[in-house]
């Protein structure tokens, strides 16, 4: 399965057509890290034609009277899609108390709550957040800190993959994009990356909060 995973930055030539055929070829699933228009992600959905699934950024801020057409917001919720198990937080680190901020008591808090799930289904496959966890590819400045409670969750259940937006970097080179927790291998999804993971048989997709 080819993911395509989009942050923080509108990037106009993912939209563009190539030989009458959209720029990025094989797309099987769409990831936003926040921080986007919701126009944008409604174009990309409707170019590739593929499922959409979203969190929240601190700069979205139009989302509840503007949503994007055709797409799935994955915050605080576990999505069951083509065998992968997929975990979803918006927001970032609490900084002016505007929209989509958080605490570290509150992300906290947020996890808690999907304890028994994650436990019923025995953890998951990919940690989908705008932010990062704390320490990794994130910075000092009180917006851009990372959640010590990402870190717990990814330490706790070791899932295969954690895609975070938030962090503004230019990747000279790609190698850059990614850290590692435990098992865990995390990358700053920044405009955009595509990941290609196994394809599974199952095409069923389930919603748990």
């Amino acid at each position: 399965m080819k993911i395509l995973i989009v942050s923080d930055i509108v990037n106009e030539t993912i939209l563009a057509y190539k030989d009458g055929q959209p720029f990025l070829a094989g797309i099987d699933l769409i990831i936003s890290c926040g921080d986007l228009p919701p126009e944008y992600l409604t174009s990309l959905r409707s170019r590739y034609d593929v499922p959409l699934f979203y969190v929240l950024g601190n700069h979205d801020l139009r989302y509840q009277t503007s949503p994007p057409v055709g797409c799935r917001k994955i915050d605080r919720r576990f999505i069951e899609y083509n065998g992968l198990r997929i975990l979803g937080f918006s927001g970032s680190r609490w900084y002016n108390g505007n929209q989509n901020q958080y605490t570290e008591r509150q992300m906290t808090g947020f996890i808690r709550k999907m304890w028994f799930t994650l436990w019923r289904k025995k953890g998951f496959d990919i940690l989908v957040s705008h932010a990062s966890p704390r320490y990794i590819n994130d910075a000092e400045d009180r917006c851009h800190r990372g959640f010590h409670s990402f870190r717990q969750l990814i330490n706790r259940h070791q899932p295969r993959y954690h895609l975070h937006g938030h962090i503004h970097k230019l990747f000279d080179n790609e190698s850059d994009r990614f850290a590692t927790l435990g098992e865990t291998e995390i990358i700053n999804c920044y405009d955009y990356y595509i990941l290609e993971i196994e394809p599974s048989c199952t095409t069923e997709t389930t919603d748990h909060r």
